[in-house]
């Protein structure tokens, strides 16, 4: 029997080493009408099995043996060259066979070649017949076999390499991918450094951390940043806002229900705390929760155990929870709208974040990592702030702080042509923060309840578009004092889109 052209085309067309090894061992038992065989590799200072075809193939595969060991293979990769063993050559390693009913007569080994002389590893092909006269071993037909086991040795090399190549390169992806979305806790001021210490000292711990801050400091970035450092780093860290959704859709959320529960509720849900079990659950806007499912959740603090909605059975989980506000939770607790005893759970290790106005040196560098992320998510060079433009941004107080510097700064990225931000760049109400911008046609309102002409047409036609809109959205906040509800109502979308606009613009409540 001869090889074909198609042969060789297969031979050189495969990239898969595992599917390449199967080829090679397959068409030369085909090319000797044989059926075992078996195909080595040089590994870590040892002859490995990597394939083996035929009658107890799965007892070889994946055996290895040490150069100080006698073997057919061993001496073909060790000399280079082809061999003729019967099975009593003192070559044969025939412990392998030990407890095969069928065992070789003759083996005919090849081995391995790079393009050059050196041998990586070696493929035989054994003879079990009774007579052993199954090989064909006539000198040409050998030659034509050891050139097709040539070209199939190069393409062996050449696909375990591209594999090589590929799981690297998969690698250098991942890393890349890893540094283009995660999120880096930038800064070198005191007040930043103090938070960093907390975190590597709460993030040994499994007690409860309460964080403090105004809307835009980090909080959850900060509340990552502990769970990574914590022995749950490996498990599920999961989010939720306490104020985005209302109170029955949240209790769903949290602890999940049974089918039947509430109409709609086909099959059983689990909720977060279940599908956290073992890692964080970090609670945001935690002062927003409605009294009655603050005490559910103070249950699972005491008793490490929730029941799902509409459930009678309760389920033990293991959790850990970091909460965070920009409320006064203690006079929360004093009016009465949090619960006391929640609070004192919630708040064993607190953490206060620091407002961007109090670490003006971190605005150069926020600015900076910001710039280079987004120069990086847009597959551009990364663009730079002017020393004047810089120095505006350092001297604003930035209301909605890292948030608002963020959302800032993606608006450079899109708006700005040039790779420098200069003072003509930056928005008004930034450059000149002690004047207000009057968008709405509406009389504005300020907190104390006096009303303000409205802005004329000539001053909405002189603001951009993200100007206006921060401008109508802290006219209605105002109005409604800060009832994110009725603001919403009154600018006829739902809460929890509002919501999202307040936090894009970097919108907080000041005092």
């Amino acid at each position: 029997m001869t090889i074909s052209i198609n042969d060789y085309k297969a031979l050189s067309q495969e990239l898969d080493p595992d599917k390449l090894q199967t080829q090679i061992l397959a068409l030369l038992l085909k090319l000797q009408n044989v059926e075992r065989g078996s195909l080595w590799i040089k590994r870590d200072g040892m002859y490995e099995c990597v394939e083996a075809l035929g009658d107890k193939s799965e007892n070889i595969k994946g055996i290895r043996i040490s150069p100080q060991e006698q073997s057919i293979v061993g001496w073909v990769i060790k000399h280079g060259k082809m061999t003729i063993a019967e099975a009593g050559d003192s070559r044969h390693f025939s412990s392998l066979e030990k407890h095969f009913k069928i065992k070789s007569k003759l083996i005919l080994c090849f081995p391995l070649h790079l393009k050059g002389q050196e041998v990586y590893g070696a493929v035989q092909v054994i003879d079990t017949s009774t007579s052993g006269e199954q090989l064909n071993l006539d000198p040409a037909y050998l030659t034509m076999l050891q050139d097709m086991v040539d070209i199939g040795s190069i393409s062996l090399r050449n696909s375990l390499e591209f594999q090589k190549q590929r799981r690297e390169y998969d690698k250098l992806s991942r890393t890349l991918s890893s540094i283009r979305s995660s999120r880096t806790i930038v800064g070198k001021s005191q007040s930043v450094n103090k938070a960093l210490k907390l975190v590597e000292n709460y993030g040994v711990t499994n007690y409860p951390v309460l964080l403090y801050g105004e809307s835009g400091t980090g909080k959850e970035l900060f509340a990552e940043e502990i769970h990574a450092k914590s022995s749950r780093a490996q498990k599920p860290f999961l989010t939720q806002n306490c104020s985005a959704i209302p109170e029955n859709l949240l209790e769903s959320e949290l602890f999940g229900y049974v089918k039947g529960a509430f109409t709609g509720a086909i099959a059983n849900k689990s909720g977060l705390f279940e599908a956290a079990d073992g890692g964080t659950v970090f609670l945001d806007e935690i002062g927003d929760m409605d009294i009655n499912l603050q005490a559910k959740l103070l249950r699972v603090l005491q008793e490490n155990e929730i029941k799902p909605l509409g459930g009678t059975q309760t389920k033990k989980i293991d959790i850990r929870i970091i909460s965070a506000t920009n409320r006064n939770l203690e006079e929360d607790v004093r009016s009465g709208r949090f619960r006391e005893d929640l609070y004192y759970r919630l708040n064993v290790l607190p953490l206060k974040l620091p407002a961007l106005r109090e670490r003006k040196e971190d605005i150069n560098l926020l600015t900076t990592h910001f710039l280079n992320r987004e120069a990086a998510y847009s597959h551009m060079l990364p663009k730079r702030m002017s020393p004047e433009a810089m120095s505006i941004m350092v001297n604003y107080n930035w209301p909605g702080n890292i948030r608002e510097l963020e959302n800032m700064v993606k608006q450079f990225q899109a708006m700005v042509p040039g790779d420098t931000i200069t003072e003509r760049d930056i928005p008004q109400h930034i450059v000149h923060p002690e004047i207000t911008p009057e968008t709405t046609p509406q009389r504005l309102v300020t907190p104390s309840g006096h009303e303000k002409p409205a802005a004329t047409q000539s001053d909405l036609g002189s603001m951009t578009w993200s100007e206006m809109e921060y401008s109508y959205v802290m006219t209605l906040l105002e109005k409604y004092r800060w009832n994110i509800s009725r603001a919403a109502h009154a600018a006829g979308i739902n809460r929890s889109t509002f919501d999202s606009r307040i936090k894009k613009l970097g919108i907080s409540k000041r005092g």
